[in-house]
């Protein structure tokens, strides 16, 4: 009876880990990338002298150090290519939010009414069906050893 448990239990536990860690990994990709891109959309609006007009000098510094890397990576797509790339980036980024929906479908883990309905059901096979089928399997092999 127990190996109902571990035999269910297991497989679609060690399987939700995993569906878990697909959804956990593209989600974080998709919503970096979403992030870059509105970081760079935000930051290439506002200029260091708008940003510091609101918040302090040592603000603003930090916040235009911070995002440097990205308006530099931005910086190196021609002009011409800016906004196929960011349809592309979009794209992938959709597409990470695909995958992240489509590998982390989980399997159902029984439950314990649906566990004791297996755990019922093999029990019936093996102490009532199984012996009636030896049974009339003996009794088969006789009647065409008679014959």
């Amino acid at each position: 009876s127990s190996g109902i448990n571990a035999e269910y239990g297991n497989a679609n536990g060690k399987h939700n880990v995993k569906a878990y860690s697909w959804w956990l990994l593209f989600q974080t990709l998709g919503y970096g990338m979403l992030l870059i891109l509105l970081t760079q959309f935000i930051f290439s609006i506002l200029s260091p002298r708008m940003l510091s007009a609101v918040t302090d000098v040592q603000t603003s510094q930090l916040v235009f150090e911070t995002i440097e890397p990205v308006r530099q990576m931005f910086a190196l797509i021609p002009e011409d290519n800016k906004y196929f790339v960011f349809a592309a980036i979009l794209f992938v980024n959709l597409l990470f939010f695909i995958l992240a929906k489509v590998l982390s479908r989980t399997k159902p883990r029984l439950t314990s009414k649906v566990k004791k309905l297996h755990i019922a059901r093999r029990k019936k096979i093996i102490e009532t069906i199984k012996p009636k089928q030896s049974d009339m399997y003996t009794k088969y092999l006789a009647q065409c050893a008679e014959n």
